[in-house]
């Protein structure tokens, strides 16, 4: 037998064994797909015309197209038909396909037979075509998605839109007829569980799920190790194993690491690599997975606030939404890595993926990136008594939970947002999902965000809690002066006396400018992007001087669609992103937030758009981390002021001319010179 010890393997050779032989096969199905919209009698049957079609690739969605225009979009069904390759089906080989999300429920069909459901509109699903594959072709793939509302499928309302449609991507998975489970609320069938790590001693329990697709009992060696950054091998272990016909069984293991390089957030985001394979007794790889292993231990202080491997890491950052500007949810690799880069333009430590599972592969970003991020169940605003709602939440958590258990990133996972008293009762239902999340994986604590005290028992069911508060936004929140206030009002209502804010902001349109501007209605048409900015100027001091406030998420990263909201000027439109829905356009406060947060040097001029203007006088701020900044107007300085410690500083009353203004900021950091440039033209 092959050992693991004498294969000294690289990464290289890792790559070309996991991709070859008798192991897995991934390939994307993405292109050549037929669509129509509505329901059509017959349209899972292979002899089924669909030339008349729309032809499209995924990925593809609904809705978004009146969403995005303030209008009732459609919520309905819709069918999807592709034809795979006649040579798909190979002898001892095992057939999966793979769907990365489907909004909300999907039947998936293979030649006329119904492999199977899911529903829930943000997991992936996987399911087996093996004996349903016909040699010779064709094999018609029919898929009807709906994203009807459905009273056993969360969310059920909501400020935001869920679009129909297969909306990420989809494979075709190929396997040896003895594998590592994949229709296991498709996972990988590996989990990998950071039982106990400090800096000393890393702990882990290997969980494998093994299917046994033959007819007679089979052996097999079960190999796993990891990697350094390097390639090299730091620990493994082989234990043989019996499978039992046509079954698919767990089997867990032990593994080591001793003085583990920890992943240590943005500072050090370092990864090994953690590789499990199934051999057959002669050291043939049957199946091969392998994960990026990010090593961390963290908790919460009331007094300390979050710690991450031992030593303070205060949680700063945004909530994102997975819509786009034109795409709703059909976003591509590019978007995450965008969204992605501008978190880290602004120096997040955080993230926290709202309402609702997002996908895969923005959480890897977050692992390679060492962006903290908190996973979230579509528990939003109420809940439904009946069973069935019990039932498929329990399985949207296992679908959340066993895709994702594996990213370092994925710190907490939420059981709901924002319920709220007068609806169904919540307590028993989130009692069990708690259950269901530690049973699951005890390595991470719950988390859920709430937004009133008058459920305090629901408050207290999650592990940590985080707080939804809007002052200076919402009626019955206070001034935006109140957030002192209202934080040490909340200390009271968690678990441990600490607590996160997982919401807080305002609305802000940038094409909407006011000097000394008051606060807005906020469902009114006027929506300053002055008023955004000082909100947050006044939020964040207070947040970041109270240590029991463990972290922080601001609402939003970008704008998205909330097709019922008539405000701000824009149909269609929640406005408190930092970003414009387009991505754009960096509002004021984006920038306010990067001269807090960012190391990259930071000087920027507010309300920069506001381009014309009536008055000769007026105040002029900046935000910068510079520490020192010159003010010039026209090539005449106003003057410098040092930073307080705030990173705003104002200049007053300052003189403008009729006419055309140019507006310079001057400032220098670590030897750099920073120069930051704007007009602004005086029609008295």
């Amino acid at each position: 037998m092959k050992t693991f010890n004498n294969l000294l393997w690289t990464l290289a050779s890792l790559a070309f064994l996991i991709s070859s032989g008798r192991s897995q096969q991934n390939t994307p199905i993405d292109t050549d797909w037929r669509f129509t919209r509505g329901d059509v009698s017959g349209a899972e049957q292979p002899q089924f015309d669909d030339h008349a079609w729309q032809p499209v690739d995924l990925p593809h969605n609904w809705g978004w197209e009146e969403a995005q225009k303030g209008e009732t979009y459609y919520r309905g069904p819709g069918w999807y038909r592709k034809n795979l390759d006649a040579g798909i089906g190979k002898q001892h080989r095992r057939s999966f396909v793979y769907f990365e999300a489907a909004g909300s429920v999907a039947q998936v069909y293979l030649n006329g037979t119904l492999l199977g459901e899911h529903r829930g509109a943000f997991g992936a699903f996987c399911m087996e075509m093996t004996n349903h594959l016909l040699p010779r072709g064709p094999n018609i793939l029919a898929v009807r998605v709906s994203n009807a509302p459905e009273t056993d499928v969360a969310p059920l309302s909501g400020d935001f839109c869920v679009f129909g449609g297969l909306y990420r991507p989809v494979h075709l998975v190929e396997t040896d007829e003895i594998s590592f489970t994949r229709t296991d609320h498709a996972s990988s069938g590996v989990a990998w569980y950071q039982t106990r790590v400090t800096e000393e001693e890393a702990l882990l329990d290997l969980t494998v799920q093994i299917s046994n697709g033959t007819a007679q009992k089979e052996e097999g060696v079960v190999v796993a190790g990891i990697f350094d950054a390097a390639g090299n091998a730091v620990t493994s272990m082989e234990t043989p194993v019996t499978l039992v016909p046509n079954v698919s069984a767990p089997f867990s293991f032990h593994v080591a690491v001793k003085h583990p390089h920890l992943w240590n957030g943005i500072k050090d985001p370092y990864l090994y690599k953690a590789v499990v394979e199934l051999h057959t007794p002669a050291g043939v790889v049957r199946d091969a997975v392998a994960r990026p292993l990010g090593l961390r231990f963290y908790r919460v202080d009331p007094e300390k606030g979050f710690l991450l491997n031992g030593s303070p890491y205060h949680l700063h950052g945004v909530n994102r939404h997975q819509d786009r500007w034109n795409k709703g949810w059909a976003i591509s690799e590019a978007d995450q890595r965008e969204d992605l880069g501008f978190i880290r333009e602004l120096g997040c430590t955080a993230v926290r993926c709202a309402h609702y599972q997002h996908s895969g592969s923005f959480y890897d970003l977050c692992d390679s990136a060492g962006i903290l991020v908190w996973a979230e169940l579509p528990q939003v605003n109420e809940i439904d008594p009946g069973p069935r709602f019990a039932e498929t939440s329990r399985s949207q958590l296992l679908d959340l939970i066993r895709q994702n258990l594996n990213h370092p990133s994925i710190f907490t996972w939420s059981l709901f947002n924002e319920l709220w008293p007068g609806r169904p009762d919540p307590h028993r239902l989130l009692a069990d999902l708690a259950i269901v999340a530690h049973g699951e994986d005890p390595t991470r604590p719950t988390i859920a965000a709430t937004a009133t005290k008058e459920l305090p028992q629901m408050n207290k069911i999650p592990d940590w809690l985080g707080w939804n508060i809007y002052p200076g936004w919402y009626p019955g929140w206070g001034p935006r002066e109140s957030f002192g206030a209202v934080l040490d009002g909340c200390r009271s209502t968690s678990r441990t006396g600490a607590f996160c804010v997982s919401e807080y902001g305002a609305g802000g349109n940038p094409d909407h400018h006011e000097e000394n501007p008051r606060a807005p209605k906020t469902d009114g048409p006027w929506h300053p992007e002055e008023w955004q900015a000082l909100v947050h100027e006044s939020a964040w001091p207070a947040l970041k001087s109270r240590p029991f406030v463990w972290g922080t998420f601001i609402w939003n990263l970008a704008d998205f669609t909330s097709n019922t909201r008539h405000e701000g000027g824009i149909p269609g439109r929640n406005d408190k992103g930092l970003l414009t829905y387009d991505r754009g356009t960096r509002k004021d406060a984006f920038f306010y937030y990067k001269a807090q947060w960012s190391d990259e040097p930071t000087l920027y001029i507010a309300s920069r758009r506001f381009t014309h203007r009536t008055g000769t006088s007026t105040d002029v701020k900046v935000y910068s981390n510079a520490g020192t900044v010159e003010l010039l107007v026209n090539g005449t300085s106003q003057g410098k002021r040092v930073d307080s410690g705030t990173g705003v500083l104002l200049w007053p009353g300052t003189a403008l001319q009729p006419g055309e203004n140019r507006i310079e900021a001057r400032a220098e950091r670590r030897g750099r010179a920073l120069r930051d440039t704007c007009v602004w033209t005086v029609v008295p």
